[in-house]
């Protein structure tokens, strides 16, 4: 869904690391995560909330789905970082790059892609099913249909701001904490 600061995503036209750094100044990069309609899965559980309470059954398995697709996609992400490792540009170990990488990754999709919309999703439902058992002149198919409608329909509006919001919370507190470590010089 989104991209984090330790992001390395591997260049589509590149044949070796080596030879992705200079690739990618020059091409775009390509992550199938974030670049194909695999990026979908991230928003399985936001498709489960939507339909919670015509299919209570059905939203554990889209939070499966979610959580799946932040952990490949975090995979994916410390994957490209062991590869792409370069000594000269940091003074951590690859194994450290790599873990901080994979970690920046999964935390900005659990929140950005899992936590915050699955929650936000289902306050948009709860709300519009109180707002339509107020009512009296929606028919039942309706009233029962309509909350879930709205839920759907409220997706594409919530994405850009809790993606933005998330990086703007990581950039400020963890990704600040994990600059100002690689700064300090053990004495």
């Amino acid at each position: 869904k989104g991209r984090s600061s330790f992001t390395m995503s591997v260049n589509v036209e590149s044949e070796s690391p080596s030879s992705e750094s200079s690739a990618a100044t020059n091409k775009q990069e390509y992550n199938v995560f974030r670049d194909s309609p695999v990026r979908f899965l991230g928003y399985a559980n936001e498709v489960g909330e939507s339909f919670r309470y015509q299919f209570p059954r059905f939203v554990t398995p889209t939070y499966i789905v979610a959580f799946g697709y932040c952990l490949m996609d975090a995979t994916s992400n410390g994957y490209s970082a062991w590869n792409s490792f370069d000594p000269t540009k940091t003074e951590r170990s690859r194994p450290v790059q790599t873990a901080l990488a994979t970690g920046d990754t999964l935390l900005w999709q659990i929140l950005a892609s899992v936590c915050i919309p699955g929650v936000t999703i289902n306050m948009i439902v709860k709300a519009s099913r109180f707002a339509v058992s107020r009512t009296t002149v929606l028919p039942t198919v309706a009233a029962a249909w309509l909350p879930t409608g709205m839920g759907l329909a409220s997706v594409p509006l919530i994405i850009q701001p809790i993606d933005h919001a998330v990086d703007y919370m990581l950039d400020n507190t963890v990704r600040e904490w994990i600059a100002e470590e690689s700064k300090q010089k053990p004495s």
